[in-house]
């Protein structure tokens, strides 16, 4: 794996009664690490503390038509695993502060990156509902800002 340099926005628009209530958008640059093998790739990176989720690793998976995203907290077995594939619905548990909580997503739009862009930015958009408690709308775009291996030999 080769070391990269990620940025990573996530936005989250909630919604009450159809009405949109409120917008967070939180942005995050951190080194992580990528590799590439046929058309998939797959990206490993330490989550913030200001994410909210504590100390975690976050693994993502990045096929043609199919993303997935596995968050491992550090020191426990517990685990949050995300499915993107437009048009389907996938249902999980996504870990929180407070525990776990029942997790329904339905994938909107995936634009993958590509090799040949200059910019490579990974974007889904998708609709969550935790628990039947909330929904919202949401965008997570990861873009390779640099290959840091690259960088050192110049």
């Amino acid at each position: 794996m080769k070391d990269v340099m990620l940025k990573i926005t996530g936005k989250i628009v909630n919604y009450d009664k159809g009405r949109e209530i409120s917008e967070d958008v939180m942005e995050f640059i951190t080194e992580g690490k990528m590799q590439s093998r046929g058309r998939t790739t797959m990206l490993v990176y330490p989550e913030m503390e200001e994410t909210g989720l504590g100390e975690c690793t976050t693994y993502v998976t990045v096929s043609p038509n199919k993303v997935r995203i596995r968050r491992e907290a550090e020191g426990t077995d517990q685990q949050t695993v995300m499915e993107f594939e437009k048009g389907r619905r996938y249902n999980g548990y996504y870990i929180t502060p407070y525990g776990p909580m029942d997790m329904e997503m339905l994938t909107n739009s995936i634009v993958p990156f590509k090799s040949t862009d200059e910019k490579k930015t990974l974007s889904i958009d998708y609709s969550m509902s935790l628990k039947g408690l909330t929904e919202t709308r949401n965008r997570l775009d990861i873009e390779i800002l640099k290959d840091l291996e690259e960088t050192e030999h110049e």
